[in-house]
């Protein structure tokens, strides 16, 4: 992609990304993901209905009056996106590419973050660590974030979901808010990772994934191909065990999945690239806040 053509992307998803994160989630977002806790902010004099146990005790025996301590949320946060970069990733055929939702997701998220004064930071990966931007704040770091979504081209295509977790458990030594952003579609068992990662840092999933994932087709003979480990296999769409098998492995899959999630702890929003993902993200964001 050349510079100027990524440019216009970058501009595109801005504007679209910003304008949801300002006009949509703003509220949503500041109410669902809290500061690390309280902070000092000041001492004023009692009021009636004040909690006794905020009085300050040195302040009030100065004044020879009660005076309480006023705290207030200690607000900044450190925000991490788990972006999958595999094969997969560019699969589209009933939608976007699933590469292009998360690509405007992980953006929506990172200018939600950033409209809070919150640092924002990013992992892609595959199989493999394939890019890690330390966590800082400010526009033109989101920028640089949603640029390399759009040009980065991996080493590997394959997915390791567990692997990325360890990485990110590993790397990041205070407690954060992160999102893991995938397609979900891994061979390998990573709930061991995913319990250890979510019992350090604040995690969320959000699955994006093609109803042609989730769904065969009956065309007849299709020539399928596997975006991982690139090798290809003809298969007869028009057998209804065929699909029904296909039916069951994504049945299975997604259930695997959700068990994973609910071990763990972690809160997940699936979006199909069809759909607008405004409400996938709207709920998991006002699920959170009404806790």
């Amino acid at each position: 992609m050349d510079s100027t053509e990524l440019l216009k992307k970058v501009r595109k998803i801005e504007i679209k990304s910003r304008g949801l994160s300002q006009n949509i989630f703003a509220g949503e977002y500041h109410s669902a993901f809290k500061g690390r806790g309280m902070m000092f902010s000041e001492v004023r004099e009692y009021q009636y209905g004040d909690d006794i146990r905020d009085i300050d005790w040195n302040v009030t025996a100065r004044h020879n009056k009660p005076y309480v301590k006023v705290f207030e949320e200690e607000r900044e946060l450190t925000v991490m996106l788990l972006v999958d970069m595999s094969g997969s990733g560019s699969f589209g055929a009933s939608g976007e590419e699933k590469r292009q939702i998360i690509t405007e997701i992980a953006a929506t998220l990172a200018f939600s973050a950033t409209t809070n004064n919150d640092k924002i930071g990013a992992i892609f990966f595959s199989d493999r660590i394939e890019k890690f931007i330390p966590p800082k704040k400010g526009k033109k770091h989101i920028l640089l974030i949603i640029r390399e979504l759009l040009d980065f081209t991996p080493e590997s295509k394959g997915t390791d979901i567990g692997m990325a977790l360890r990485y990110f458990t590993d790397a990041l030594k205070r407690r954060c808010t992160a999102f893991l952003i995938s397609d979900f579609i891994d061979g390998k068992d990573y709930e061991r990772p995913m319990m250890v990662a979510a019992n350090k840092h604040d995690l969320m999933a959000i699955q994006v994934y093609d109803r042609r994932d989730a769904k065969m087709p009956n065309v007849g003979l299709l020539r399928v191909a596997d975006l991982e480990n690139g090798t290809t296999r003809w298969v007869d769409t028009s057998s209804k065990r065929t699909r029904m098998a296909y039916d069951r492995w994504w049945y299975n899959r997604q259930q695997k999945m959700s068990q994973v999630m609910q071990s763990a702890h972690v809160d997940l929003a699936s979006v199909t690239t069809d759909e607008d993902y405004v409400k996938a993200l709207m709920g998991l964001f006002h699920n959170r806040g009404a806790r």
